[in-house]
């Protein structure tokens, strides 16, 4: 057995123009806020003497490796986002930014309803609906109009998918 890993398909740089406000308010948070605190942390801990057994010098060096490594990793994400700010031309269409009403039959045979929102890789929020565009059941809803149906393979079985209401955020 292998431990080779196919590398991942780079996730799409679209983002929403909230997306990207939270993202450029993280770095912030990171950059102005607390790496300065965890410097400060680093350097008291530093000058009580010995390194090697010192925890609160340890870990604040990993924590400032963290941030350092997340601000780097967002500084080069948001360079290459595409923004997208403005409704589609044809907003009876499920295109990036809708939010998507469907209703689907659960396992036990109810009928259930859930609303979506498609957004890019880094937004991606399940506890609020927001579905990533790459996800399979993005993908599949992109293009669709109000009364089609879909159907989305998981893994416990193939869910139909009926497409009941579109929208699209007001800028």
């Amino acid at each position: 057995m292998s431990r080779y890993r196919p590398p991942q398909k780079p996730s799409s740089n679209y983002i929403t123009a909230q997306g990207r406000e939270r993202l450029k308010n993280e770095v912030y948070q990171l950059w102005k806020v607390e790496r300065p605190i965890v410097t400060q942390a680093v350097s008291e801990a530093a000058a009580q003497g010995d390194r090697s057994e010192n925890a609160d010098y340890i870990y604040g060096k990993r924590r400032l490796r963290e941030i350092d490594r997340r601000v780097r990793y967002l500084s080069k994400r948001l360079e290459n986002f595409i923004v997208v700010d403005r409704p589609p031309d044809d907003p009876s269409r499920v295109f990036f930014a809708a939010f998507v009403s469907v209703e689907f039959e659960d396992s036990a045979g109810e009928v259930k309803q859930a609303r979506y929102r498609i957004v890019g890789a880094d937004e991606l929020d399940p506890s609020l609906g927001y579905i990533s565009v790459d996800s399979p059941l993005a993908r599949a809803l992109i293009g669709k109009r109000v009364d089609d149906e879909i159907s989305v393979s998981t893994p416990t079985g193939v869910i139909e998918y009926a497409i009941t209401d579109i929208e699209y955020a007001q800028s």
